[in-house]
């Protein structure tokens, strides 16, 4: 069995969607603290740690005098603590909603000269080519992931009496195969949706 390199494996994965792996770790680990502090306390109400625990209240009275003797500074660190959540917080939506990298490529040039070619055109050229294939109607491309990772992910509409097969095959010989060629790139992993194209109306009869 041929064992898959895993950094192409993630690039593939990139290819077929936006990755949300950090948001969920960060969403698992929120959710972890949150319900250890739970189970903590619950285990305290019912006297797991001692009747005489359970009986007294969350806080040691040592700790609430000592925050009556520095309510100041008790209110400081409060709030320092709420700002620290609040900028966490908005970092990670900010984090969460940011459009998708699309990575420009930066081809190999000898001496000074250096070819940088956009993501846009890219992708561009990609869908142009896609839609000369028979059997396509219509065609999307878009470059995603990074600079050191790039990927491709293309939509292609479809006639509903195309042979898929066919149009994949061509695909991967007459418009992918060359654009890695062009561009370079031994792997460039390429996630294919494909969409029934929809058939134009009838004519009225009038």
């Amino acid at each position: 069995m041929t064992q898959v390199d895993p950094a192409l494996r993630r690039r593939s994965r990139s290819a077929v969607a936006r990755s949300s792996g950090g948001d969920r770790a960060l969403a698992v680990l929120v959710g972890l603290v949150l319900l250890a502090a739970g189970v903590l306390v619950a285990l305290l109400s019912y006297g797991v740690f001692g009747t005489g625990r359970a009986a007294r209240p969350l806080l040691d009275p040592l700790i609430v005098e000592w925050l009556r003797n520095n309510a100041l500074l008790a209110r400081l660190v409060a709030i320092g603590g709420g700002i620290v959540l609040a900028v966490l917080g908005l970092v990670w939506a900010a984090r969460s909603v940011r459009p998708e990298q699309r990575p420009d490529l930066r081809l190999e040039a000898t001496g000074d000269t250096e070819i940088l070619v956009l993501s846009g055109a890219i992708g561009e050229a990609v869908a142009e080519q896609a839609r000369a294939l028979p059997g396509v109607g219509k065609a999307r491309a878009r470059m995603v992931g990074t600079t050191r990772a790039p990927a491709l992910r293309v939509t292609l509409w479809l006639a509903d009496d195309c042979n898929v097969a066919t149009v994949l095959e061509a695909l991967e010989e007459q418009v992918l195969a060359p654009a890695r060629a062009a561009l370079g790139l031994g792997q460039l992993p390429v996630a294919v949706r494909l969409e029934v194209d929809d058939p134009p109306p009838p004519p009225r009869v009038t």
